[in-house]
């Protein structure tokens, strides 16, 4: 198989991103609609000088309100964020919401307490909308990974090749056999009349240590699959921040199938032929 490093490298895109990448707002909004009606009724301490007579008042009425204060600090329960007491011990952030005493102790300590005092904040519900926006910044490494999924599986569908997606190891036992615990998953699976092809996709637009992991993690992957009769491990990737990752030089010369978003048309057509 004839291959050309530097012509694939001049290939690779910048972003894969649309602007609907940025923001999943109908996420962010089901997000705070799950919670909207406790930070409505938080909304009662907005503006309140005797915050503690206040805060008990919504305690005494429904205690499970003050579950959602994680979000107002950027944080979420499921992430059992901890902070530090004086004694250099730690505690879970979400102890506090056991009494009205750790409330107080969490919005006099995080600064919220004087936030609500001076009105910086008008409605909750506005305000979580917001830092729901700002979190889901942070999901855009993994969706990233899935828009890219999704382009390689529309361009197999319009082939006219079918697949399987996310195929787990376990249920291909020659597979599993040789690579143990290895590898977890397959993100697409293509059997034709002459070969198993064990696909893996991914995007990268910014360098790091993760494409230097991931080249090399397939480095050593290939040969182990293609050594299974049958079986051939294919890796679709592309982005810009593959530029300056000196270990995917490495991979591309050593892994026989190494396709980007413009020469998968080369394994679209291999693959047709077989069917």
């Amino acid at each position: 198989m004839n291959k050309d490093f530097d012509l694939f490298m001049s290939q690779l895109y910048e972003t894969n991103a649309t602007l609907d990448f940025y923001c999943d707002f109908e996420k962010i909004q089901q997000n705070v609609d799950e919670i909207s009606i406790s930070l409505n009724t938080l909304n009662y301490l907005i503006g309140k000088e005797d915050l503690r007579t206040a805060v008990k008042l919504l305690w005494d009425r429904d205690p499970r309100v003050f579950q959602v204060l994680d979000i107002l600090i950027a944080t979420r329960r499921k992430d059992d964020k901890m902070y530090l007491l004086p004694d250099k011990t730690a505690r879970p952030i979400k102890d506090l919401y056991l009494s009205v005493e750790g409330v107080m102790e969490f919005l006099d300590g995080t600064g919220l307490a004087q936030v609500f005092k001076s009105r910086e904040i008008k409605n909750l519900v506005d305000y979580v909308f917001g830092v729901e926006t700002g979190l889901d910044s942070n999901a855009r490494k993994n969706r990233s990974g899935h828009v890219m999924e999704n382009w390689v599986h529309d361009i197999f569908t319009k082939n006219g090749i079918p697949c399987q997606a996310e195929v787990p190891c376990k249920k291909i036992p020659d597979v599993k056999n040789v690579l143990g615990e290895d590898i977890k998953r397959f993100d697409f699976v293509i059997r034709t009349q002459k070969q198993t092809y064990l696909i893996e996709v991914n995007f990268y637009s910014g360098g790091g240590s993760k494409p230097t992991e991931t080249a090399r993690s397939y480095t050593k992957l290939s040969p182990n699959i293609n050594s299974i009769k049958g079986y051939k491990f294919v890796w679709i990737t592309d982005g810009i921040g593959w530029h300056g990752v000196g270990a995917f030089k490495e991979a591309y010369e050593k892994i026989p199938y190494v396709y980007n978003l413009t020469t998968i048309k080369e394994f679209t057509d291999l693959v047709r032929s077989e069917l």
